[in-house]
């Protein structure tokens, strides 16, 4: 192909010449030639990219269709059904509801009930009417051990920060919590000055690296966290262990990112690449996980402090159990990250094989902290592909008592799932420190949409609760949610993740066979 090349080069530049001689307009055709040729003496001098020096100028086109790939396959390739993470079908009922269209579904489910993996949940032949219920129930965090405890919706916004999201994404996302009366975690980024503007309640994310409370070193400072905690704005305090897409991996800032303003507010050098570290430095145990909670609840002037965690290593949180039992410190909520969960950047090996799934790492947790009987003392929040109101539903019958969701916040304000996070060209400006496309992003018009997709995704699922015949949020169990394991075997949840009789694995009571050596083993 290179000997091609230089053959059609010196063949079109000699021949653009001659014809010249007669007719002198032929010249112009060099507006075609040169560049041509330009082009492929570059691509054959280069070094890097193999294609292009044995392919000059066609190779071009292999780089080309590569970036254009996923975006074509949206909209020329997908079906409905189809689309990683989400597909196409979930990806339009979240526009839908954000900018209040119809919603609805014609001519029945395209799902193959008949396929492993389909779930559904068991309704009543004497549903409730929905004006019997209280639509927004609310979630108490903190009432029994903080002097500002935090009423909840079921509902929230799952920690992306101001770094991986854009300024206009952020006033956006918070202005629509601040509209809709729930909760907006920070990411471990930090407090920035569009988190605070809006008015909505914050949920401030603390990771390894202490962004906004660090000292010039890189330790915690009690100082500078105390200083941001008691804003009105922060309601919640969130300890992040660990995340489903990274778990056991710090956070990730790609270079072009880390502007001269987000690395202001993180307290480190601009322009670079920032990896958090994998764990902490104040605390290495599960006693001193519980001492830093203690802490951070008194700096904060008593408000609720919990932890984010992947579940990984089983024996790990049934020591942390017996700790919280042993040291009678109980945080105030825990976060179960699924393996599933998004991330703006992360490696593709940590993504795709570490990380417990979330309905499996959900109900472990919630089983554990029922056999130690903690479950009455402490809230769980779920996250991980929280789209609708049956993933919500979903999670509440597992254990959880609230949902935090993240991409599905994203989507309302308008992702069209390029997956280029990292790449800092986000096309809808949503995951970018690009100006220019971060300003294609109005946040004043995108607010409404996030309001919009919470009420309607709360209110189908209290619909779906009506259905099932119940009134509150806390009669779901695992019984309701069936799954089909084969062709001809369906189970349900409560046969998939049998339910720990509360207090078991104190008293010695009927320990679940899948416990008995995690529990002995650790007592």
């Amino acid at each position: 192909m290179r000997k091609l090349f230089v053959q059609l080069s010196i063949f079109s530049v000699l021949g653009v010449a001659a014809v010249a001689i007669k007719w002198l307009p032929a010249l112009w055709l060099y507006v075609v030639v040169v560049p041509f040729v330009y082009l492929g003496v570059v691509d054959m001098i280069q070094k890097k990219q193999t294609i292009r020096r044995n392919f000059p100028v066609v190779g071009r086109l292999r780089y080309i269709m590569e970036n254009m790939g996923p975006k074509m396959n949206q909209y020329f390739v997908e079906s409905d059904l189809e689309g990683r993470p989400f597909s196409r079908n979930f990806r339009s009922i979240v526009y839908q509801r954000a900018k209040g269209d119809l919603d609805t579904h014609p001519f029945g489910t395209q799902m193959d009930v008949n396929e492993a993996g389909y779930e559904w949940m068991d309704h009543s032949m004497t549903p409730v009417h929905i004006d019997e219920i209280e639509i927004d129930q609310r979630i108490i965090l903190g009432k029994s051990r903080c002097t500002q405890p935090y009423s909840a919706s079921v509902l929230n916004i799952s920690a992306m920060s101001f770094g991986s999201l854009s300024h206009n994404a952020i006033l956006a996302l918070n202005g629509g919590a601040k509209l809709g009366n729930f909760a907006h975690n920070t990411g471990e980024g930090g407090v920035s000055p569009y988190h605070l503007k809006p008015g909505g309640d914050l949920i401030w994310q603390i990771g390894t690296a202490y962004f906004g409370c660090r000292t010039r070193e890189g330790d915690f400072s009690p100082e500078k966290f105390q200083e941001t905690a008691t804003l009105d704005n922060i309601k919640m305090i969130e300890i992040k262990l660990s995340q489903g897409a990274k778990p056991g991996h710090g956070g990730i800032l790609p270079a072009q990112k880390n502007t001269i303003e987000i690395a202001k507010i993180r307290g480190v050098e601009p322009k670079t690449k920032i990896v958090s570290p994998s764990s902490h430095t104040v605390f290495s145990t599960a006693a001193g996980l519980l001492q830093f909670v203690v802490e951070l609840r008194k700096l904060s002037g008593g408000k609720p402090v919990g932890f984010k965690l992947c579940l990984g290593n089983r024996s790990e949180f049934v020591e942390l159990a017996q700790t919280i039992i042993s040291t009678g410190i109980r945080p105030d909520f825990i976060a179960v990250d699924g393996g599933e969960g998004g991330t703006g950047a992360a490696p593709l090996e940590f993504s795709n094989s570490l990380g417990m799934p979330l309905n499996d790492g959900l109900a472990f947790v919630c089983d554990v902290l029922n056999g130690y009987d903690l479950k009455k003392d402490i809230i769980v929040i779920a996250s991980g592909r929280i789209m609708t109101g049956f993933h919500l539903l979903r999670a509440l019958a597992l254990g959880a008592d609230m949902v935090n969701s993240a991409r599905a916040m994203m989507i309302a304000l308008g992702c069209i799932q390029a997956r280029e996070c990292n790449a800092n060209t986000c096309p809808t400006g949503v995951a970018t420190q690009d100006p220019s496309l971060s300003v294609g992003l109005n946040a004043e018009a995108k607010t409404p949409r996030i309001f919009n997709f919470h009420r309607e995704t709360v209110h189908i699922a209290m619909e779906m609760l009506i259905a099932t015949g119940n009134r509150k949020l806390t009669d779901l169990k695992r019984s309701m949610i069936n799954r089909r394991v084969s062709m001809h075997q369906t189970l349900r949840y409560d046969q998939i993740y049998p339910d720990v009789e509360v207090g078991c694995f104190l008293n010695g009571g009927d320990i679940p066979e899948q416990y008995k050596e995690l529990v002995s083993a650790r007592t």
